[in-house]
C-alpha cells in the first residue's frame, strides 16, 4: 500500500448521526488527522423532499467534499470510512470515483449479499403482519399486545430500521436504498481497503465481511472479538487503532 496521509470522511449508519462518532473523531484528531463527520440528510439533518436513492446520497457527498475539501480549486484526496448504511454509500462512491479516494474503510457495512435473505424477511413480515392484524380484534388484549407483536415481527424480520422510520419519504428512501445490491461494484474498487467487523454483529453478520474481502482486490479484513454492530460506540479505541493501520501507511 502506498504511503499517504490525508483527511478522513466518515459516513454514519442508518438512523445514526455525527454525534455518535465524536469519540472516534477526537482520537483521530489527536493523531493529527483532519476528520469530517457530516450528518447525512434524512436523519438529524432535514429530510429530503422526495425519496432518495444511493445515487442521490452520492451526489450529496460529492457536493459536501467539494465544499469542505477544496484545495486550490481541486478536491484534496481523502480516506473514506463508511459504517453500515454509510458503508453502502462508501462502496459505490469508491468504485465510481477512485481518483478522489486514498483508501477505503468499511465498518460492518451493509449493501452486499443480502438480497435473497431480505426477500425472505419481507415474506415473513407480510405473514406476521396479517396475523398481527387479526390479533388486534381479540377481546381485551388485542389492542394492548398488537404494538408489541408488530415490533417483534419487524425485529425478527431484520427490518427494525424500517419500522422505526418516522416519515413516509424516509420509508420510501429506505426501500430504494435496500433494493440495490452493490456486490458487482466490489471488484471495481482499486484503492487500499480495510474491512472492520464486529464478530458479534447480529445486524450484518460477519460472513458479509468475508464476502466483501473476497471481492475487493486490495482488501484486508479485521475481526473484532466481543464487538457487535457498532464498534465506534462499543470499542472506539480499538476501532481507531485499526483505522490508523491503514491511514498512517
Amino acid at each position: 500500500m502506498k504511503s499517504c496521509q490525508g483527511p478522513i470522511l466518515i459516513l454514519h449508519g442508518w438512523g445514526s448521526c455525527a454525534k455518535n462518532w465524536e469519540k472516534v473523531e477526537e482520537l483521530l484528531k489527536n493523531q493529527g488527522f483532519k476528520v469530517l463527520v457530516p450528518d447525512l440528510p434524512g436523519f438529524k439533518e432535514a429530510t429530503p423532499k422526495k425519496p432518495w436513492s444511493v445515487d442521490d446520497y452520492l451526489q450529496w457527498i460529492k457536493e459536501y467534499v467539494n465544499k469542505f475539501l477544496q484545495v486550490q480549486g481541486d478536491i484534496e484526496p481523502f480516506f473514506l470510512l463508511g459504517h453500515s448504511f454509510g458503508g453502502r454509500l462508501a462502496i459505490k462512491f469508491a468504485a465510481l470515483y477512485p481518483s478522489k479516494i486514498l483508501g477505503l474503510i468499511l465498518v460492518d457495512s451493509a449493501g452486499v449479499g443480502q438480497q435473497k435473505s431480505l426477500s425472505l424477511r419481507q415474506k415473513v413480515i407480510l405473514k406476521l403482519a396479517k396475523f398481527g392484524h387479526f390479533i388486534i380484534f381479540l377481546p381485551f388484549f388485542g389492542k394492548m399486545i398488537f404494538p408489541f407483536f408488530q415490533k417483534l415481527a419487524y425485529f425478527l424480520a431484520g427490518t427494525r430500521d424500517y419500522y422505526l422510520i418516522k416519515t413516509k419519504v424516509m420509508k420510501e428512501t429506505f426501500k430504494k436504498i435496500i433494493a440495490e445490491d452493490l456486490t458487482l461494484y466490489l471488484n471495481k474498487i482499486k484503492v487500499p481497503t480495510l474491512i472492520i467487523w464486529g464478530k458479534k454483529d447480529k445486524i450484518v453478520p460477519v460472513k458479509i465481511g468475508y464476502l466483501i474481502k473476497e471481492k475487493i482486490p486490495l482488501a484486508k479484513l479485521e475481526i473484532l472479538p466481543g464487538v457487535g454492530h457498532n464498534p465506534h460506540l462499543e470499542a472506539p479505541q480499538i476501532l481507531v487503532e485499526k483505522i490508523l493501520s491503514l491511514v498512517k501507511q
